[in-house]
């Protein structure tokens, strides 16, 4: 099993989202997987990457192949009520960023 997301060649989108989590789980844990299994069942998705370190900072890099499926993903109704949590409950900080991914490369093919 790889932690790798199985990306078509470039370009495509990466949003980037980066967060400092609230004390508790709150049910985070349980909302996380249904946002990535739904996710994964939208239109355009091609993968996702996540990783939270001991003090609560993690990084998701969920892959697009256009800007319109990210813009369907973000209104997405169960999706905006994550959102809501995240501002409310979830998150002390976030960051989200959209990037085109131009050129990739490795050490070994994923």
């Amino acid at each position: 099993m790889t932690l790798f997301a199985k990306t078509p060649q470039p370009p495509y989108y990466a949003v980037i989202f980066s967060s400092q989590r609230s004390e508790g789980d709150h049910d985070y844990g349980k909302m996380a997987e249904k946002m990535v299994s739904l996710a994964s069942n939208q239109p355009g998705f091609l993968g996702v990457e996540s990783v939270r370190d001991e003090h609560g900072f993690g990084i998701t890099v969920s892959y697009w192949d256009s800007l319109d499926a990210i813009r369907n993903w973000k209104a997405n109704e169960e999706h905006l009520a994550a959102q809501d949590k995240g501002k409310t409950i979830w998150y002390e900080n976030y960051i989200t960023r959209i990037c085109r991914v131009e050129k990739e490369y490795g050490l070994k093919e994923v």
